[in-house]
């Protein structure tokens, strides 16, 4: 009696509680029916596999081209504009009057650090400037040799570059001041010439002058395709020396020394035959007069890199006399425009891949309304006995669903091994991010609702007389 009085004392269940109970009966027998007819439920939910492990794969193909722009930013420079010299002088102004004579070749004093300062002092919104000169040399060290290049630079190059030091110190200014034969070298000069001790302050010969290390620059890891593609070099293997040290003890292309006036009577007297042993790039040198190799202007705000980089073509084409010897390039629009092109080429992929959701669904919906006639006896007894619209409604919808969530699950697991095998045969980048995940498993659930409430709604809409009846 007491256990009555309880029961009877005892308060009505609240409306999310009966909720709760109403899903999770609905989610049971859902769950026996599916169970009862697992190939066909196997079989329905492949095309939802399929279109959840296709959108997966190209979000993560996405994903992994936009860490790769971005660390390409980040070797650039996103506020950097890069001005480089043309040894082959091809273009010029165009003579408003085609009638006019030829005037003689324009003298122009090609790329200079004079250039670098010029543009640094004058343009308000510049932050630095960094010059740079490259040359091929040899490098020595206790009977070990090999080819590489010297760079010069200037105090701020390393910042503008986003390059560390990994041990050691940078180039003081005394260093500078004195054209001080001093180097900092990157981590394959190190691993190649200095393999059992710390290279600080041991000698290593760089062409015909010998150099105390001062410090080792970071590991940084760019294959040879992204070298080329953003025009840099493997830092790892370059010999970098103050822009003074370099101008003075090895190479300075605004003078005239005596033994190139030798070099070049000797070719006047040849008859200007160039030695067949020569390579392009030596020939090249022979012709290039521009004092620096590369200047990086850095600007202070990413929306004025392209009206600074006007400003500086009109003042470089000032100074040179009116002569294009030069290119501006601006890594940052070159790259948008990629990301831009990678973008469109994604959302094409991911619109391709969705197609299988979509189909995936309709399965769902015409296996859901095949399944009706063949149940159509067990819609009558549960309406017999007491289930309403809105029992028979929600045990359709939960089968649809379910069979749509279990697609989802093994399409995450499907999307995510796909993304590896991509990234090992294809060799592209990839990455499988939670929220890409998370986008996958609410879409496969989205479709079950969607394509489920139509063979649901007819189903709950059987008469039970007409379903007890037939036959």
């Amino acid at each position: 009696m007491a256990t009555l009085a309880v029961e009877a004392g005892a308060r009505p269940p609240s409306r999310v509680q009966v909720l709760f109970a109403h899903i999770a009966f609905s989610t049971r027998t859902a769950a026996e029916a599916v169970s009862h007819n697992k190939l066909r439920a196997g079989l329905t939910s492949l095309g939802i596999l399929f279109g959840v492990a296709s959108v997966i794969a190209m979000l993560a193909i996405g994903s992994g081209a936009e860490q790769e722009i971005l660390e390409q930013m980040k070797l650039l420079g996103a506020n950097n504009i890069v001005i480089t010299p043309i040894v082959e002088q091809t273009e010029g102004k165009v003579d408003s009057d085609p009638n006019a004579k030829k005037t003689s070749k324009r003298f122009t004093p090609g790329l200079s650090y004079l250039d670098a300062e010029a543009i640094r002092s004058t343009l308000a919104d510049v932050r630095r400037t960094s010059s740079e000169v490259v040359v091929n040399s040899v490098i020595t060290r206790e009977g070990h040799h090999r080819s590489g290049k010297i760079v010069g630079v200037d105090s701020s190059y390393f910042d503008v570059m986003n390059l560390r030091l990994y041990e050691g110190g940078p180039f003081a200014i005394r260093h500078y001041a004195q054209a001080a034969p001093v180097a900092i070298i990157g981590q394959g000069v190190k691993s190649r010439f200095f393999t059992t001790e710390s290279p600080i302050g041991k000698p290593i010969k760089v062409g015909n002058e010998w150099l105390t290390v001062v410090g080792v620059l970071e590991d940084r890891k760019v294959s040879a395709q992204t070298a080329q593609q953003l025009g840099i070099r493997d830092a790892n293997m370059d010999v970098y020396v103050p822009l003074p040290t370099m101008l003075l003890r090895y190479r300075n292309r605004a003078e005239v020394t005596q033994q190139e006036m030798e070099l070049a009577a000797r070719d006047a007297n040849s008859g200007g035959n160039n030695d067949s042993t020569e390579t392009d790039e030596q020939r090249a040198e022979k012709r290039n007069y521009h004092q620096l190799d590369k200047v990086i202007v850095q600007v202070d705000k990413s929306e004025m890199v392209t009206a600074v980089s006007n400003v500086v073509l009109r003042m470089l084409q000032r100074r040179h006399n009116d002569v294009i010897d030069f290119e501006i390039k601006v890594p940052e629009e070159l790259l948008k425009q990629q990301q831009r092109t990678k973008t469109i080429f994604n959302i094409v992929l991911g619109a391709i891949a969705s197609i299988s959701l979509v189909v995936g669904g309709i399965g769902i919906m015409n296996i859901m309304l095949a399944s009706i006639l063949e149940r159509i006896k067990e819609i009558g007894v549960r309406r017999a006995v007491g289930a309403t619209q809105g029992d028979v409604r929600a045990q359709f919808l939960s089968e649809a669903v379910m069979i749509s969530l279990a697609g989802g699950i093994a399409g995450i697991i499907a999307g995510g091994l796909g993304a590896i095998g991509i990234e090992r045969i294809a060799n592209i980048h990839t990455i499988v991010s939670p929220m890409s995940v998370a986008v996958a498993f609410g879409v496969s659930v989205a479709v079950g609702l969607v394509f489920g409430i139509v063979p649901a709604t007819k189903a709950a809409k059987q008469d039970p007389i007409v379903c007890l009846r037939y036959e």
